[in-house]
């Protein structure tokens, strides 16, 4: 069923041409193809891009929301022994120019919603073809834009070029979220090592059907994609997040599994219009990229209780997962003992431990940095050699996420080490603090971190999203949080608004943005 030592990232295709070639690939909107037809554009295109001038190696942009031609591009850029880099879609023309700049790629492929940042990106780096690629047409493409569909017609199949488990795959641009974005390059052994991990900790289901719902450039998306991929799942697409439209495609598509980040959870969960929708045929939740408060997850398992929630941690260097936290550690003795709050236990392959500075291993139930080996650690950052090496010692990725271990093998985030408040000498980890104001009735999103104090140094913050309809202020926050943690770590301030809080295109709340204006006139800097 797996894919052996040294396949590329197109096994699944292979696989799924072999044994479903008639079977259903995709579902977007309402065109729906089969693997077939699927194997026969990747071979097309990818003969396309070669004669465009792409040699092995090289690098191919993508810069779209979500559609089914992303899932090709995926398999067509590999197929034709090339890399992809998958852009931020949340990004502006500065920042996705800076990551062009960086890795060089011959061809940038876009969709309607960004052939205008496209058409200017082009114009301001020399030497980058564009190609479009959707259903609508584009006004005021340039002359020499390439068509996607026309590209697909007029080139002949060629053969899979087979690249090596050791070839670079992709390039995976960090969202930024702790200071200036790094290209992560990941192989072929990387993707495929995590693809058979995930497949083997999700276990088989009959007709699997995968919802992309989360955004297709991030490697949580293409990580869940490609485990999909190798058990011969079907695969819907929504181009972009909402909480109706995951409930719609569910209905629609039949879905049976998706991967949805903690706030996109939230939102699903506290849709009011859920139950207009014939959602039984969903069968998992996979989550992950940021922690979860189990207030949303309780919230959701009321909501959804066919549905079964498994956890992935990691990120983007590990390909991304590390820890996996099956639903049998969600419910039941194992709720009882708190598993459910931890990031899981180490998947098969990868070797997870706790650390100190000095990256000796340190003893059950402390705290210290979590680092990860084994072969979904990265190649290493894009050109960035002292980077990568301050990043992986040994072997070992270090995380920046701060946790400890329990005596059964369980992993605890307590925070990310830049996001750890000190205030009076005090260690302050801001998840705990999230967690205990995710319980209030009144609070849909909110975000912990350190702001400046004259005499503790660092203070603590809470900015909060109110639910719709509801009216608490700063102090019944405050109070609700004395009630139930120290009185050290509660906030000391609170800012509250109806407005969500700011994100990356993955979902992760921007801390580091938040921060800023707070940090601006200190002599202390914001990462």
């Amino acid at each position: 069923m797996f894919a052996a030592p040294g396949m590329s990232t197109t096994y699944g295709l292979h696989r799924a041409l072999l044994l479903n070639g008639a079977g259903t690939a995709t579902m977007f909107l309402d065109q729906r193809r089969s693997w077939g037809e699927i194997g026969e554009r990747v071979a097309r295109f990818a003969a396309a891009i070669l004669e465009l001038g792409v040699a092995r190696g090289d690098r191919v942009g993508v810069l779209m929301l979500n559609q089914d031609r992303y899932l090709e591009l995926y398999l067509a850029i590999a197929w034709a022994g090339a890399v992809i880099v998958p852009l931020n879609i949340r990004w502006s023309v500065i920042e996705n120019e800076d990551a062009l700049r960086d890795c060089r790629p011959k061809l940038l492929v876009v969709d309607l919603a960004f052939a205008e940042m496209g058409v200017e990106l082009s114009n301001r780096i020399d030497g980058l073809a564009l190609i479009y690629a959707d259903d609508p047409p584009a006004a005021a493409l340039p002359p020499g834009t390439l068509n996607y569909e026309a590209l697909i017609a007029a080139t002949e199949p060629v053969e899979d070029a087979r690249a090596a488990e050791t070839d670079l795959a992709g390039i995976f641009y960090t969202g930024g979220t702790t200071g200036r974005s790094k290209g992560v390059m990941l192989s072929h052994r990387n993707l495929m090592s995590n693809a058979r991990n995930a497949a083997g900790e999700w276990g088989r289901i009959d007709n699997p059907v995968y919802l992309h719902a989360a955004p297709m450039f991030h490697l949580a998306d293409a990580g869940a994609m490609y485990g999909h991929l190798i058990t011969g799942a079907a695969h819907a697409v929504i181009r972009n997040f909402s909480a109706d439209a995951v409930a719609e495609a569910i209905d629609m598509f039949k879905v049976t599994d998706t991967l949805l980040v903690p706030t996109m959870i939230q939102m699903v969960a506290d849709n009011p219009g859920l139950e207009r929708y014939d959602v039984s045929s969903l069968r998992r939740i996979n989550y992950g990229a940021s922690p979860m408060s189990e207030a949303v997850l309780d919230r959701a398992m009321a909501r959804l209780p066919g549905v079964e929630f498994l956890q992935s941690y990691g990120m983007t260097e590990l390909s991304p997962i590390a820890c996996f936290l099956p639903w049998k550690d969600h419910i039941g003795e194992a709720r009882a003992k708190g598993r459910h709050r931890s990031g899981g236990r180490p998947t098969t392959g990868v070797e997870v431990r706790i650390v100190d500075t000095l990256d000796t291993p340190l003893p059950v139930g402390e705290i210290g940095e979590i680092v990860a080996r084994g072969d979904t650690v990265m190649m290493g950052y894009w050109e960035r050699p002292e980077e990568t090496a301050k990043a992986v010692i040994d072997g070992w990725m270090h995380t920046g996420d701060a946790g400890y271990r329990d005596a059964d093998g369980y992993f605890y985030v307590v925070d990310r080490l830049k996001d750890m408040i000190i205030s009076g000498g005090e260690n302050i980890y801001s998840v705990e603090v999230e967690r205990c104001l995710a319980q209030h009735p009144a609070v849909a999103q909110c975000a912990v971190f350190g702001i400046p104090d004259p005499r503790w140094g660092e203070a603590v913050h809470a900015t909060v999203m109110k639910k719709s309809g509801t009216e608490v202020t700063a102090d019944e926050l405050i109070t609700f949080c004395k009630d139930r943690i120290a009185g050290y770590k509660c906030p000391r301030s609170v800012t509250i608004q109806a407005e969500l809080l700011p994100m990356s295109g993955a979902g992760k709340i921007l801390k580091r943005e938040m921060r800023k204006p707070y940090w601006m006139e200190t002599s202390r800097g914001v990462n």
